[in-house]
């Protein structure tokens, strides 16, 4: 299970280049009944509320969701479901989402996330360099 990164996966973070645009892919998997904060409702539930009390924090460093998907069927890979959900989120540097990530009223709504997941993946992409 995991929902916070290691202080290994932070360092990276932090190390590599801070002003290039960052996009960050989340996997996510649910809690069937969410518990902390959120206790009494789905996970599912649990994280709409914290995507809803994200927005301004995301939108004040300047980034935005691309894309948010239910997953519905793998195609290739486990037959077992391993995520719930997609989201593709686009920050204008590494630097924009750290300031994001690291924000005292925003991590006070994480809460939230961390009463909704009982898994995912938060992966850093960044577009593919042009041939040539």
């Amino acid at each position: 299970m995991s929902i916070t990164p290691t202080q290994s996966q932070l360092q990276a973070l932090v190390s590599a280049p801070q002003d290039e645009p960052v996009f960050m892919l989340n996997l996510l998997r649910f809690k069937e009944q969410a518990d902390g904060i959120d206790a009494g409702v789905s996970g599912l539930e649990a994280y709409e509320r914290y995507g809803r009390a994200t927005g301004p924090f995301l939108e004040a460093v300047g980034g935005r969701v691309l894309q948010a998907v239910e997953t519905r069927q793998t195609v290739i890979g486990p037959e077992a479901p391993e995520w719930d959900m997609v989201l593709l989120v686009e920050y204008p540097s590494r630097a924009k989402f750290l300031e994001m990530a690291t924000n005292p009223e925003y991590l006070k709504i994480h809460e939230h996330r961390e009463a909704a997941l009982a898994d995912s993946r938060l992966i850093a992409c960044g577009p593919i360099a042009a041939a040539g």
